[in-house]
């Protein structure tokens, strides 16, 4: 059994309140715009992080972080990639990437919207993270933390941050 903890778009900057979240996870997934290697430093330093670099993300974060990554938490098969979209609207390329690789599990991020979605047709769940960091349109700073226990993804917890300067 492990605790996720799953964030997306931080952009240079993840929120105090985010990192206490955090915290009591066994590993955080980021699923792309980092932003800068400092705050994947700072994210790696509270617990094992796998990330995917997203549009935004310079040679720096590329050169250590994957365009996409495909693994296995426990028995449940993951895929995250940063620009996915989500069910029937994915992009092209979680598209081809879905039926090859076949997940239970579907992360994405860029929209900075939070969803959470079960796709009947590709027998999967997708969770979009929305934004963790302070950088874009969004109204809520957001994260996501559950269990990944055999087969089950199960006690999903969303923590919501009411923005104080909407547009940066």
């Amino acid at each position: 059994m492990k605790t996720i903890g799953l964030i997306s778009d931080t952009h240079s900057s993840i929120h105090p309140s985010v990192i206490t979240f955090l915290q009591q996870c066994d590993e955080i997934w980021h699923a792309g715009d980092i932003g800068d290697l400092e705050t994947a430093k700072t994210i790696a330093s509270i617990k094992p992080l796998k990330a995917v670099y997203g549009n935004i993300d310079g040679q720096d974060i590329r050169s250590f972080y994957p365009h996409y990554q495909d693994f296995f938490c426990e028995g449940v098969k993951v895929l995250i990639i940063h620009i996915g979209g989500y069910p029937a609207r994915y992009s092209k390329e979680a598209k081809e990437l879905i039926k090859e690789l076949k997940p239970a599990l579907f992360i994405s991020g860029h929209s900075h919207i939070l969803k959470v979605m079960n796709d009947q047709k590709n027998n999967l769940l997708h969770i979009n993270p929305g934004a963790a960091g302070k950088s874009g349109f969004h109204k809520f700073i957001t994260a996501i933390k559950f269990i990944v226990d055999g087969t089950n993804i199960k006690d999903l917890e969303v923590l919501e941050i009411e923005r104080e300067n909407k547009i940066l």
